[in-house]
């Protein structure tokens, strides 16, 4: 395994037995190798040795496995570290929990184990370092249908192209089942996140999405457009978003995602790994309740609040909470107020024109160009520490 002799992966396995024979396979496959036989022994090599990477059998008798988990993702030192889940049997209720909690992937002990682990671990670790020497990645998210999630998304997309002509801009419409970025910005053709996800991860390269990823000129980026068939998207398998977000950010310099409402096993490993988290909310009390909900959770998965570029979008009117209440609510601060556009945002997507350039004088435009600017910024100082 040439350039991967040194890294350790950790195994957690109260049955010694099975502990012993994953030892010997990895360890002929070039890794070193960690063993423990229970939670609180793995937790303390993990924080002692920092190992690559950590595979345990949900089965420990010391400790539920999903404490585990949420104990590791809640630390700076292991919050990316890919976990990888090998339970004796195949259990959906356990399985939908690990994801949940940030596990990486879940696999059943079967005759293909070894197999599996010896290609699933290197495209894990590919992920990772990936992730911190690629693009910027910036994903939006809400808790709420209706808050124009979307919209923005594609707006600050276009100024932070527009306002840094010689940086690459890349957007993905990650919303499940179905996207919507496609059409506010007029794109028709069959490319899109189901077709590319679908083939193998060896073909999805930083060449191929230059390559083949079309430029939607007036936008000031290239797109990869959302699922179009909820019957196809509802199939697609856990492991295929990871290489496609990965190859993504080794082509351009900033890779802005959209999640929508799509909180799930699916999205999470992406929100874990996002440079900035662009939370979308909307002045009804509903969705400030639900963002408050879903902010709770993702603090439990160990998302840091300085990543978290919260924005409150007057998507339904003038009426509702202000910003200050809807702060207080959240105990988060909101980087950006949105003024009202009445109709003009509707009017600008159905005509498939960024807002900037459709109303160049609105104060709108002014807010999407500073907030484009904030995020770039702020993505920039993470990465180098501050």
């Amino acid at each position: 395994m040439e350039g991967e002799e040194s890294l350790s992966v950790l195994i957690v396995d109260q049955d010694a037995a099975s502990r012993n024979y994953l030892s010997v396979m990895l360890r002929r496959a070039g890794y070193t190798v960690l063993t423990a036989p229970s939670a609180r022994e793995g937790l303390i090599s993990i924080w002692r040795d920092l190992p690559a990477l950590a595979i345990f059998d949900p089965a420990l008798a010391d400790m539920p496995a999903v404490e585990m988990v949420r104990r590791l993702r809640q630390d700076r030192r292991t919050e990316r570290m890919p976990l990888v889940a090998l339970s004796s049997r195949e259990n959906a209720e356990e399985m939908n929990a690990l994801l949940s909690a940030g596990c990486n992937d879940y696999l059943v002990k079967s005759g293909q184990t070894v197999p599996q682990l010896l290609q699933l671990i290197p495209r894990l670790l590919r992920q990772q370092t990936d992730v911190k020497k690629g693009g910027y990645l910036v994903v939006f998210l809400s808790a709420k249908g209706g808050t124009g999630t979307s919209s923005l998304c594609a707006n600050v997309a276009m100024c932070l192209g527009k306002n840094k002509p010689d940086a690459s801009v890349v957007v993905a419409d990650m919303v499940l089942p179905i996207g919507s970025i496609a059409s506010i910005v007029g794109y028709n053709d069959r490319l899109n996140l189901i077709s590319v996800a679908m083939q193998s991860p060896d073909l999805i390269t930083a060449r191929y999405f230059k390559e083949h990823l079309p430029k939607i000129n007036e936008w000031y980026f290239r797109l990869l457009a959302g699922s179009p068939d909820p019957d196809v998207a509802n199939q697609l398998p856990g492991d295929r978003l990871g290489p496609v977000v990965s190859g993504l950010q080794e082509a351009f310099d900033y890779v802005f995602i959209d999640l929508g409402r799509s909180l799930s096993r699916l999205s999470l490993p992406i929100i874990l790994h996002a440079d900035v988290l662009a939370l979308v909310l909307s002045t009804e009390m509903a969705s400030v309740t639900l963002t408050q909900t879903v902010w709770s959770y993702l603090q439990a998965q160990g998302v840091d609040s300085r990543r978290v570029y919260a924005i409150l979008n007057r998507a339904v009117g003038l009426e509702g909470l202000t910003k200050a209440e809807a702060e207080q609510m959240l105990n988060l601060p909101i980087q950006y107020a949105m003024p009202y556009m009445g109709g003009n945002f509707s009017l600008a997507n159905n005509r498939h024109e960024p807002v900037a350039t459709k109303f160049p004088l609105d104060a709108a435009t002014l807010t999407l160009n500073q907030m484009a600017d904030q995020i770039a910024d702020l993505a920039q100082r993470l990465r180098r520490g501050g």
